[in-house]
Formats: structure tokens, C-alpha cells, sequence
């Protein structure tokens, strides 16, 4: 038994995606770890299907959370999909709904004490909507399964040397813009900084990005900042934290002092860390008291059920997930 293990549920995704593949790799290559004990989540049949294809070597055990073997991978299992809609590659709504049993059961293991934090594998946002469910990223979905207000939970994207908070993330540009308020803007900025200690960093510098180009260069490009992000670095910086901002975040990102960054919304925060990281992203959901990462890319159904699927940047995730203090995942999702 791995006594000193952080227990991670990985959740496997949207099933006819690359996920259980994925998933099911990640879990083995993680077997023998002291630090990491992962616990798949997802249909038992699933798991078998690709356990067969992609680690013939690996078995599986129901998981128990007082019991662990490093030569069996932990299952507990989710009776979610049925079997006439399995089929790798293709979108449809049970799927969907399949997704979000896993995590709904993960954070039943999380609550319950008997994981410490949770790794979901790649959703499809149109499968969960045809299912009837609305859905616009994991950190909705975290916010209404915990019962958090939804605008007090952010994505943290982190990869490629930074983390980047998204004060806005899926949703029509003018939608974002119009949901800016200061308020917005501080919660944002406190999110990002409880993260950042989570993730080791004591005293973290962080830099708000601006809306406009330029910060709005004293009005010369709108009065946006000078209303809701400048207020809002004064209220932080009157809590005690280390803000800077708001300034372009053209500017800003080249700085190597900050820890990391607030962006204003999806595309401001998503290109250089895809830029930088590629694949490798993880991303974090911050706020809802779960600690859950999923990763930077998608379901891949191009080649769901080929066992072509590289498990780097779910390996990546468990590998930053396990690294965050136990003591603190209380304070944290994702």
C-alpha cells in the first residue's frame, strides 16, 4: 500500500474520444509511483475495452480506498454509457451525459475523503449540450456540481513557463466585455493568487492584464481600464497582494518576475500558453473547494480508438496535481 500516495480520481472523458485511452496509459505508466495513486472513473466495460488495446500487461482492481496495488490499476466504476452508443469516434449526447457522471462521481470521492483531487481527460462541448446539459467547460460544470457561484470559479491554464487566469473564458466576445466589472476583476485576481501558493510559490507577483491595447494608454484607446481593471488592481494591492496592472499583455508577458497573470478573457490567455506548450497544457479550475485539473487539448476523435493517442500531457497534469500539498487542496478546483 502506497501510504504516503495522493490519491488523484482521473476521469475518463468523453468515451468515445481519445480519453479512456489515454487515461488508461497515464494510469499505467503511473503503477509504480510512491507519490501518485490513480483511481480511474468511467464505465467498467469502457475501461476494459481499451485496457485490452492499449496496456494488455495493466489489470484492474475495484477501487478501495484503504487498499492499493502497485501490479492492479484502481477502477471505480461509473454505469453511465450505454453500450449501443459506444462508438470511438463518433459525438452523440449519451457520451456526453457519460462525461459528466465521471466527474460528478469523482467529486462524490473527493467530498466523501476518499481522493485527494481530480484529472479529467478531454470533454466534447457538443456532445454534453446535445445531452441536454449546458456546458461551456469544466469550470461551469465544477462551479454548479459543488454548488458555487459560477463566477467565483476560473480557469488557470499553466504550461509552457506560465499560468495564466482567465477572468472570462467560452463565450461571445461582447458577452465577456460586458460581464466586466471590478468585482469580476478582484475575485479573478484573489483566485489567482490562492492557486499560485497552492502550487508553491509563497509570495506570488501577479500582473492583470489590461482590455484594451496598451492598457487604454491613459484613454487614448477607451476608458475600459481606467473603469474596471485599475480599481480592481487598487482593491488587491489594498488586500496585500503582490498586482501589477493593468498593463498590455504584449507587454507584460515578457516579464520573468511574475508568477503569473490574470487575462481578461479566453483568447488573451489560451495563445501564448498553446504557443509555448502545445498540447502539454493543463488546465486548472480554481475556486469551487475541488481541486481538478483537465488538460489543454481536446477529444481527438480523428483518431479515437487507434491507439495512437499521446498520454504526455495527461501525465503532465497528474504529475502537477501531485505536487500540490494535500493540506491545501481544500481551497482549490479545477
Amino acid at each position: 500500500m502506497m501510504v504516503n500516495a495522493k490519491t488523484i480520481a482521473l476521469t475518463i472523458g468523453d468515451p468515445n474520444g481519445i480519453g479512456p485511452e489515454i487515461a488508461i496509459k497515464a494510469a499505467a505508466a503511473l503503477r509504480d509511483s510512491d507519490d501518485i495513486r490513480v483511481v480511474l472513473v468511467g464505465d467498467e466495460y469502457v475501461v476494459h475495452h481499451y485496457g485490452e488495446r492499449c496496456a494488455p500487461d495493466a489489470t484492474f482492481q475495484r477501487f478501495a480506498a484503504n487498499a492499493s496495488s502497485r501490479n492492479a490499476i484502481a477502477l471505480h466504476s461509473v454505469d453511465a454509457l450505454p453500450a449501443t452508443s459506444f462508438h470511438p469516434g463518433e459525438i452523440n449526447a449519451d457520451a456526453g451525459r457519460a462525461t459528466v457522471a465521471y466527474v460528478e462521481a469523482a467529486i462524490a470521492l473527493v467530498r466523501g475523503g476518499a481522493a485527494d483531487a481530480i484529472v479529467g481527460c478531454p470533454h466534447n462541448e457538443t456532445a454534453v449540450n446535445t445531452a441536454g446539459i449546458p456546458f461551456s467547460g469544466y469550470p461551469g460544470l465544477i462551479a454548479r456540481l459543488t454548488n458555487t457561484p459560477e463566477e467565483k470559479v476560473f480557469m488557470m491554464l499553466v504550461g509552457g513557463g506560465l499560468r495564466i487566469l482567465h477572468a472570462t473564458l467560452h463565450e461571445r466576445i461582447h458577452t465577456a466585455l460586458e460581464r466586466l466589472t471590478p468585482d469580476l476583476i478582484e475575485e479573478a485576481g484573489f483566485a489567482c493568487a490562492a492557486t499560485l501558493k497552492q502550487l508553491g510559490i509563497a509570495n506570488p507577483q501577479i500582473g492583470i492584464f489590461g482590455i484594451n491595447p496598451h492598457a487604454g494608454e491613459n484613454g487614448l484607446f477607451g476608458d475600459d481600464d481606467d473603469r474596471i481593471t485599475a480599481p480592481a488592481v487598487e482593491r488587491l494591492r489594498a488586500a496585500g497582494l503582490n498586482v501589477e496592472g493593468p498593463v498590455g499583455a504584449d507587454i507584460i508577458l515578457g516579464r520573468k518576475d511574475i508568477d503569473g497573470f490574470v487575462a481578461i478573457y479566453h483568447d488573451q490567455g489560451h495563445i501564448p500558453v498553446k504557443l509555448l506548450a502545445g498540447r502539454n497544457a493543463s488546465a486548472l479550475s480554481v475556486g469551487a473547494g475541488v481541486l481538478f485539473s483537465s488538460v489543454g487539448h481536446g477529444s481527438a476523435f480523428d483518431i479515437a480508438g487507434q491507439n495512437k493517442a499521446d498520454p504526455v500531457a495527461v501525465l503532465r497534469t497528474l504529475r502537477l496535481i501531485g505536487n500540490v500539498p494535500a493540506a491545501t487542496t481544500a481551497t482549490s478546483a479545477a
